[in-house]
């Protein structure tokens, strides 16, 4: 039997695959707008959107990886975990 591992994110696990969905759900929109030929900036509108709702979502991810990963670290993998963060905060700001 394999052990189950918590996340950071498992108890809004439901919430975050929803809103996913919906990011899902607005990717598609776009291709459907670029495969009808929309107009440029209305495009544009829209991946403007589905981007700040995916920046949202690496944030809530990024937020609850340091309240529970992060935070109950110790030693060296304390050091690991906040040097992963910052790899990862890097990322995300580019």
């Amino acid at each position: 039997m394999v052990a189950s591992v918590e996340h950071g994110y498992t108890k809004d696990k439901s919430a975050l695959l929803a809103r996913l969905k919906r990011i899902e759900g607005q990717i598609r929109g776009i291709e459907r707008m670029v495969a009808e030929d929309a107009y440029c900036i209305d495009v544009l509108t829209q991946v403007a959107a589905a981007d700040s709702a995916l920046r949202s979502v690496s944030i809530k991810l990024l937020e609850q990886h340091v309240g529970h990963c992060v935070a109950h670290a110790e030693g060296a993998e304390l050091d690991e975990k906040v040097a992963e963060v910052t790899k990862t905060i890097s990322r995300l700001v580019r």
